[in-house]
């Protein structure tokens, strides 16, 4: 029987290879992609900030547990991220470029989170595992929680996308299937999103079309592809969660197959990474993979320098 631990351990250890996987393949399309590596499928360098904000919102997390407020966030983000800025902020996403300037204009959330034009990225999403494990079992705790972070940095779609995320790592931690955790996903969010509309179409496409076709269909059934940039929240979560259910929630396969779908492709494997490592545990992620992954460097947040994803799950389970 897999243990709680191991999950938590699964889910971390599974975003952090994802992450690291993904992280070449970044803005690229899967016809990119299969000319330069056939399938990408081993780790060539670390991954970005992905899990580096993983790690900050578990921290921040298990300082208030379920009494956690948009304030306490605002709070560590103020004096743990901007008090340490010393000129521009390296490897951040959008989103958090735009929060960052709101609470140096010192604003508050929901404000912080509304202020900049970059809402509906990605950022929560790929930080939003921590809740899901902390919560396990209890989607909507998850969810909720999940936003609480997101209204510091997020709106609407991008909020929907944490939301996502968070509920169905927490039922993923259960040992359910795929399907089933699929739809927790769906619950958590309103069904006439665009998050719920992208991640019914990808799905869909996901049950019905074989994996070497499977890169082109999600594009032309969800990628923005007039848009410019690729951490559109509706777009990411519903390719990291086709990736996740085309691959069998198995761990390998599920980031394999985001990854080499391309655009945001680092917080697309890493959130498919999260899911499936949830499902399987620890020793379902590749031990080469397992081996590449070691403290963070800290080039993101470098409040969180030295931290190993494996001591911030033990931690997550010990606040539980």
């Amino acid at each position: 029987m897999t243990s709680v631990r191991d999950r938590a351990r699964g889910c971390l250890l599974g975003l952090a290879a994802g992450d690291a996987l993904g992280a070449p393949a970044e803005n690229l399309a899967p016809e990119e992609i299969a000319a330069r590596w056939g399938v990408l499928t081993e780790i060539e360098r670390g991954g970005t900030d992905d899990t580096e904000y993983t790690i900050f919102a578990a921290t921040v997390l298990l300082r208030h547990g379920h009494a956690l407020t948009s304030e306490d966030v605002a709070r560590a983000w103020r004096e743990e991220i901007v008090a340490r800025l010393d000129g521009p902020m390296r490897g951040a996403g959008f989103s958090e470029l735009g929060t960052v300037e709101a609470l140096r204009r010192g604003l508050r959330p929901p404000l912080t989170g509304r202020w900049h034009a970059h809402g509906w990225s990605d950022g929560l999403a790929m930080r939003a595992a921590p809740y899901g494990i902390f919560a396990a079992g209890d989607p909507d705790e998850a969810a909720r929680l999940a936003e609480t972070d997101g209204r510091v940095s997020h709106t609407g779609e991008g909020i929907f996308g944490g939301r996502a995320v968070a509920a169905a790592v927490a039922v993923a931690m259960t040992g359910a299937s795929p399907a089933e955790v699929a739809a927790a996903a769906l619950r958590a969010v309103p069904e006439d999103s665009w998050t719920a509309r992208s991640l019914r179409a990808a799905l869909d496409v996901a049950a019905r079309t074989p994996r070497p076709l499977l890169g082109r269909a999600l594009h032309d059934a969800v990628v923005m592809a007039h848009y410019p940039w690729t951490d559109l929240a509706p777009e990411a979560v519903a390719l990291a969660f086709a990736a996740y259910t085309a691959g069998g929630g198995e761990v390998e396969a599920s980031v394999v197959i985001a990854a080499n779908l391309g655009r945001d492709a680092d917080t697309t494997a890493a959130v498919a990474g999260a899911l499936a490592g949830a499902g399987r545990g620890e020793a379902a992620v590749p031990a080469r993979w397992a081996e590449r992954i070691g403290p963070v460097a800290g080039r993101c947040l470098p409040v969180v320098a030295g931290r190993d994803v494996r001591d911030v799950a033990d931690e997550i389970v010990k606040g539980m």
